[in-house]
């Protein structure tokens, strides 16, 4: 599982960092719109994504998969982080203002932002996966507009800032509320109707 699953997550994990790369460079809706590439090609090619993977858990054995695939896309975004610092160091400022921004907010309401994303992700993934694209392209400027957090572009974002910034305790904090929060989001209408279901 690791030997497929790792270098798939890696790749998806370098999709969502160009993504990044291009909302930090335009801003705005139109680099929210640019972004959508990423994970336009992360659903083409199938790659191992968190919030593309954490809506459809199902076996015991699935949760050992997501974690590799988190770990995964966090060394993709490291990798991309590298380059990006080092080639485009205009970006470290927007970044660092990014991170500053969620550590404003504090862990808690970064959870409830992370749900919101969350749920526009697997829901945009549910319909990708029966070939209709259109609501991954909608889906994605949807969660930046809304100021959403997507745990694996943050993990660039943080990355590309200074270390003396990503180093802070409360980063961790809010980054683990980040993942919770996106995981409760993925599965937030599995959870809801099948509940319903049960009554």
């Amino acid at each position: 599982m690791f030997r497929k699953t790792f270098p798939s997550a890696i790749l998806a994990g370098i999709c969502i960092a160009m993504g990044g790369t291009v909302f930090l460079r335009v801003g705005g809706l139109a680099g929210a719109v640019l972004f959508s590439f990423g994970l336009l090609t992360v659903v083409h090619y199938a790659l191992k994504l968190y919030t593309g993977t954490a809506g459809f858990i199902r076996a015991r054995g699935d949760w050992g998969m997501l974690a590799v695939v988190l770990l995964g896309n966090i060394v993709g975004c490291w990798l991309t982080a590298l380059a990006v610092r080092y080639a485009l160091p205009d970006c470290i400022e927007t970044a660092t203002g990014i991170l500053q921004g969620r550590l404003a907010k504090g862990p808690f309401a970064c959870f409830l932002l992370a749900i919101g994303c969350g749920f526009i992700m697997t829901t945009a993934v549910n319909f990708a996966r029966q070939g209709k694209m259109l609501p991954l392209l909608f889906g994605v400027p949807l969660f930046i507009m809304c100021g959403f957090a997507h745990s694996i572009a943050d993990a660039f974002y943080f990355l590309v800032t200074p270390a003396d910034v990503l180093l802070q305790p409360m980063v961790l904090a809010v980054y683990v509320c980040e993942v919770l929060g996106n995981f409760v989001g993925c599965n937030l209408y599995r959870w809801t109707m099948f509940g319903l279901e049960n009554q």
